[in-house]
């Protein structure tokens, strides 16, 4: 998270899943890739990288939808938000993509981005801004 312009993590999936998305809430359905895998679009990552590694659903998932969850972010205050900047790529009409929110003290995620189909096969940014008074997870 980046908060109020003096610190940021940057996670581009070279090296590992980064710090912010822990091996173990890793669903089996999401796969780090690159371009050069064979397993089609995309054949790069978002600067055009053909061996630049990203994350992707695996082409074998059964199930509808697979989740990706934060390791769990402090709270925010005026000074400190979280804004979280990301690249995606949807590849059908079909396909959608959200950014939930779960506060500590809440059993529900709400929905606070969503996208669905309308620019495919591109890599699309998109940058969300997370206030929460309590430990939250994203």
């Amino acid at each position: 998270c980046f908060n109020s312009g003096f610190s940021w993590d940057k996670c581009d999936f070279e090296t590992n899943l980064c710090k912010a998305l822990p091996e173990f809430n890793l669903q089996p359905a999401w796969i780090r890739r690159n371009g050069q895998s064979g397993m089609g679009p995309p054949y790069s990552d978002h600067n055009g990288n053909e061996s630049g590694y990203f994350l992707s659903l695996s082409s074998k998932m059964q199930s509808s939808s697979a989740t990706l969850r934060t390791n769990i972010f402090l709270p925010t205050d005026e000074e400190h938000f979280c804004q979280i900047r990301f690249h995606y790529w949807v590849s059908q009409m079909s396909e959608a993509l959200m950014v939930g929110l779960q506060k500590h003290s809440e059993d529900a995620v709400t929905n606070i981005w969503q996208v669905s189909g309308e620019l495919r096969n591109q890599w699309n940014v998109n940058t969300v801004t997370i206030y929460s008074t309590e430990k939250y997870e994203v």
